[in-house]
């Protein structure tokens, strides 16, 4: 008994060192000094919470000297100073949400007040990077601008983007190399592969991102004349979201009026609450995002191609599957960063799925080889 709570107290105290560090991060990332100091709260509490659990283990006589944060908060926090703290924002938020509840059933922690703590900072990280509740519109608007532009979880996408080239590159290379095809023949395939697919991918993209700017910019203009031809409708609209928001009628009221008095200022507002849009940004730029793409797919459609730029025959074949190998394991473990479960186990999950594909394209090109000579 004494050992399973050991182990429970060493895997809570594993979690706020690794929350504290993380925080400790953002707020270093974070060029607004507001919300920098949001994170530096964050940190501390998880700080004081780290304490009381080693004060637990002291209990126990468990030594807690040496911990450091793990994999994933090391790589979250490496992203958020590359990139920017709106990178990893939305992969931050939803791990505190699954990990909210993670106290409410050990006696130890409700005693010591931290369940609370911890759905606390969960909504708060939700009111950084989605629509917020019961703040004022000033700081609505702020924090909507600057984390909601970036259409999502851009980590993510980058992770599946680059394991999207990868996967769908190797099972060709490999189909075409199943089917003994010569060494030339299969590094022109897989070199087709990746331009064709890339191509596809940021084309994709681009018309994906350009009919949802096209479509907000008609959301905006619509709104645009509503505010022109009634504008006393707009302006309760905008009184019942800031009550909705958490602000008395007098509050909403008051500061509704206040943002009419100026129509660029009353139309950015009313498109950021009524519509969700930063009229600045559109949903980012298309071309931005096809080039992205492109280039996140090209990644990761490469590597099965590597074998036969430098090699031929059979010696290729083991350097593709290799590489690719590799780079699976590291997709699998980047995939771990937003998703709770263990790098290790992540990434033997992405190398065995990747590798299945592979041999199934490898074992069809087979076949396909096999009748062709017959």
């Amino acid at each position: 008994m004494t050992d399973d709570k050991r182990d429970r107290y060493l895997e809570n105290l594993r979690g706020e060192i690794d929350g504290a560090s993380l925080y400790r991060a953002l707020a270093e990332a974070e060029p607004d000094p507001k919300l920098a100091e949001v994170y530096g709260r964050l940190a501390a509490v998880e700080d004081s919470h780290a304490e009381y659990w080693k004060r637990q283990l002291a209990k126990l006589g468990a030594h807690t000297r040496g911990l450091k944060p793990g994999f994933r908060s090391r790589g979250l926090a490496f992203l958020a100073r590359r990139f920017g703290p709106s990178f990893v924002l939305p992969a931050i938020s939803a791990l505190e949400h699954a990990d909210s509840g993670t106290y409410d059933k050990q006696p130890e922690a409700v005693a010591g007040g931290l369940p609370q703590a911890e759905r606390s900072h969960a909504r708060i990280l939700a009111a950084i990077t989605g629509p917020a509740s019961g703040l004022e519109g000033s700081s609505i608007a702020r924090l909507e601008g600057r984390h909601r532009a970036m259409g999502g979880n851009s980590l993510r996408a980058a992770v599946l983007g680059a394991n999207d080239g990868l996967v769908s590159n190797l099972s060709l290379v490999m189909g075409v190399a199943g089917a003994n095809a010569a060494s030339s023949a299969i590094l022109l395939t897989g070199l087709a592969g990746l331009v064709a697919g890339a191509c596809s991918m940021a084309m994709g993209e681009w018309l994906s991102v350009n009919s949802a700017r096209e479509l907000y910019q008609k959301q905006i203009d619509t709104e645009a004349m509503e505010l022109q031809e009634v504008p006393e409708e707009e302006k309760e609209e905008l009184i019942l979201i800031y009550q909705a928001k958490g602000l008395s009628e007098a509050q909403a009221t008051s500061l509704a009026d206040q943002l009419l008095a100026d129509k660029t200022t009353a139309l950015d507002t009313l498109v950021r609450e009524e519509l969700g849009i930063d009229s600045r940004e559109l949903g980012g730029s298309a071309w931005g995002a096809a080039g992205t793409s492109f280039l996140l797919f090209s990644l990761g459609a490469i590597f099965p191609v590597l074998g036969y730029v430098f090699a031929s025959g059979k010696a290729a074949l083991f350097v593709s599957l290799a590489s690719s190998a590799l780079a699976l394991a590291a997709i699998g473990a980047g995939t771990s960063l937003f998703t709770g479960r263990g790098a290790i186990f992540s990434a033997l999950r992405q190398l065995l799925i990747g590798l299945a594909a592979a041999g199934v394209t490898y074992g069809a090109g087979a076949l396909v080889g096999a009748g062709m000579t017959l």
